[in-house]
């Protein structure tokens, strides 16, 4: 099974603590700590060093969505000092207005597809300008932030196909045409299996839908089939039958 597990924004918003306990309890072996607004950032950063996360496989920190307390300068220095090297750092391409902040971040910096809010990131072409700036950046590849660009999931394909070899870690959920990140539905998913064979089993994934913890069991199910390529399914089904 792939590695799975959730955005603690997603299961307790800015209580990192919670999301982490929460993500813990149900034995997930991937978690996203999450500093979405930029409030958020150095109560997270300062609490990195005491928190015991030897559990998991796959630890990384998403940076805020935008600046509004702290400047651009001020949080890529946070960051570059308390982030263990060895964790990416998910951020939103149009946050990076300097690039010689960001450039010492190498691989780490993992840049995400964007939704339709932003002016920047949706497509590959739009894509392809961030990663001229940053050669080095990886992908963080938000797969319904795709699908609300392109239900056709043209879009989706497109961007797995260019940057496959930049591929770091998945953003999977639900997301409305509010751009508000919800539980998984039968529709998405089946439309997420058209493009999970361009999605290595190793790459970890990320759940971002917001819900109560009732649900979480539910969708990591929900998501691990919905990354099980089409042609396995069948595979599968046709061994079984014989």
């Amino acid at each position: 099974m792939r590695p799975i597990g959730f955005s603690t924004g997603a299961l307790a918003l800015s209580d990192f603590r919670r999301g982490l306990a929460i993500i813990r309890k149900h034995r997930l072996p991937a978690i996203e700590l999450s500093a979405l607004r930029d409030s958020e950032l150095f109560p997270l950063l300062d609490s990195i060093e005491g928190l015991d996360l030897s559990d998991f496989v796959h630890v990384a920190v998403h940076a805020p969505s935008r600046f509004e307390v702290l400047s651009e300068q001020q949080v890529a220095q946070a960051l570059q000092r308390s982030v263990p090297s060895s964790w990416p750092i998910i951020v939103h391409p149009d946050v990076l207005e300097n690039d010689d902040l960001w450039q010492q971040f190498g691989p780490r910096l993992c840049i995400e597809n964007m939704d339709k809010r932003k002016p920047i990131g949706r497509t590959v072409v739009e894509l392809e300008r961030v990663f001229r700036r940053f050669s080095n950046a990886t992908l963080c590849y938000d797969i319904g932030h795709a699908r609300q660009i392109d239900p056709t999931m043209g879009v989706a394909r497109d961007i797995l196909i260019h940057f496959g070899s930049r591929l770091q870690q998945v953003h999977i959920s639900e997301v409305n045409a509010r751009s508000g990140h919800e539980a998984i539905s039968f529709t998405a998913a089946q439309a997420f299996r058209t493009v999970a064979h361009l999605i290595p089993e190793d790459v970890p994934i990320i759940h971002e839908g917001v819900f109560g913890e009732d649900l979480v069991e539910n969708q990591i199910q929900v998501a691990a089939n919905a990354l099980t390529p089409i042609q396995s399914s069948v595979s599968r089904k046709q061994s079984i039958q014989v």
